[in-house]
C-alpha cells in the first residue's frame, strides 16, 4: 500500500475506502488503481461487510486518470503495457465487486472519476459536484457503465458531447439519490450505507449479483471497450 488511500471501517457491517490524493485531485494513478483494486479483493471476503462507500479527500472526488502517465507510457511501451493492466483489473474490479458499492461524491467526478462513480451502485453527491467527460475530445470514453444506469440517449450525450451535468440535473435523470451540502455528503452517504445494511449480506450479495447479470458489465473486456 502506498497511502494514496484511506479505508475505514465505522461499523463492522460498512466499510469507507477514501482516495487520498488531493494535491493531485485524487487523480487516478496506476499505483492508486493497483491500491483500490487490493482493498477490493481484500474486502470482498470479508464476512462482516455489506456495504462500501467510496469518497474523496479534499474539494474533487476524481479528476479521472493521471494524464502524465499516458505521456510516459507514450515515451515507455512497457509502462503503457502496466498502465492498461492495470486500468482493465480496476474497472473490473469495482465493476463486478460483490457487495454493495456507494459513491460519497464531494465534489467534481470527471473523466475517470465520473466512471467510478457509475461503477457504484448507489450515488450521493453535493451540491458542488459536477458529471462530465472531458476527455471525449481526445481519446475513448468508458460508455457502458452509463449506459447502464440512464440508457442511450442521456449517455451518448455525455459522451459524445462532453457536456457538464450538475449535481440537480442528475437528481432529476435519479442518477444520485440525494443532492446535499458538500459538509454532510458523507455523513448521508453513511446513513444510506446503514440502511442498506438492515437486510441480511447474503441477500445483499444475490440482488447485487441480479444488477451484474442485467448490466452486461460482467465479462473481461478490456476498458476501451466498455
Amino acid at each position: 500500500m502506498t497511502d494514496l488511500t484511506r479505508l475505514d471501517r465505522p461499523d463492522p457491517a460498512i466499510a469507507v475506502l477514501t482516495l487520498d490524493r488531493p494535491q493531485r485531485r485524487n487523480a487516478l494513478s496506476v499505483a492508486m488503481r493497483d491500491e483500490i483494486s487490493d482493498h477490493l479483493d481484500a474486502l470482498a471476503g470479508d464476512d462482516d461487510l455489506k456495504v462500501l462507500v467510496v469518497t474523496g479527500a479534499g474539494s474533487v472526488f476524481s479528476a479521472g486518470f493521471d494524464l502524465r502517465e499516458f505521456e510516459r507510457a507514450l515515451a515507455e511501451p512497457a509502462f503503457g503495457d502496466e498502465l492498461w493492466a492495470s486500468s482493465d483489473r480496476y474497472h473490473h474490479t469495482v465493476a463486478e465487486f460483490p457487495l454493495v458499492t456507494i459513491a460519497a461524491l464531494n465534489g467534481p467526478a470527471v473523466a475517470g472519476g465520473f466512471d467510478l462513480a457509475v461503477l457504484c451502485d448507489l450515488r450521493v453527491a453535493s451540491t458542488t459536484t459536477t458529471f462530465s467527460h472531458p476527455e471525449y475530445s481526445f481519446g475513448d470514453v468508458v460508455y457502458g457503465p452509463l449506459h447502464d444506469l440512464l440508457g442511450g440517449s442521456l449517455a451518448r450525450e455525455l459522451c459524445l458531447t462532453g457536456r457538464v451535468l450538475s449535481a440537480d440535473e442528475a437528481l432529476a435523470a435519479y442518477l444520485v439519490s440525494e443532492v446535499v451540502e458538500s459538509e454532510v455528503v458523507l455523513a448521508t452517504a453513511l446513513a444510506l450505507a446503514e440502511r442498506v445494511a438492515m437486510a441480511p449480506r447474503a441477500q445483499l450479495v444475490r440482488t447485487k449479483a441480479k444488477a451484474l447479470r442485467r448490466s452486461g458489465l460482467v465479462g473481461g473486456e478490456g476498458t476501451l471497450d466498455l
